[in-house]
């Protein structure tokens, strides 16, 4: 089964940036719909990004639209996730998706593929 390690998180203070990666192992995701959600404790899993195979279909949540942004390497079995400008709210687990359902877009159900999740926190 392909497996998801997210890697990149950390503790900035706001206004900086990270990049989170997230590399498959285990089959290849170059066909597969990928995605970032975050979590924060009390609150539902949140979309921030998605990519389709070729690197189209990129959408953001309406919260970090213009700071993130998606991409992926096939080659290398990996995406990414640029985050700049970053803010205190964006503080949260972040997971990686794979859809291999999907060749565009992530929809969250029983067969899409979770990472572990890398903690992002955003000093004020």
């Amino acid at each position: 089964q392909v497996q998801l390690v997210e890697s990149g998180g950390g503790l900035v203070q706001a206004g900086g940036s990270l990049r989170l990666s997230c590399v498959a192992s285990g089959g290849t995701i170059s066909d597969y719909a990928m995605g970032w959600f975050r979590q924060v404790p009390g609150k539902e899993r949140e979309f921030v990004a998605n990519i389709g195979w070729s690197g189209s279909s990129t959408f953001y949540g309406d919260s970090v639209q213009g700071r993130f942004t998606i991409s992926r390497d096939n080659a290398k079995n990996t995406v990414f996730l640029q985050m700049n400008n970053l803010k205190p709210e964006d503080t949260a687990v972040y997971y990686c998706a794979a859809d291999p359902d999907s060749s565009a877009i992530v929809i969250p159900h029983a067969n899409v593929h979770w990472g572990q999740g890398t903690q992002v926190t955003v000093s004020s």
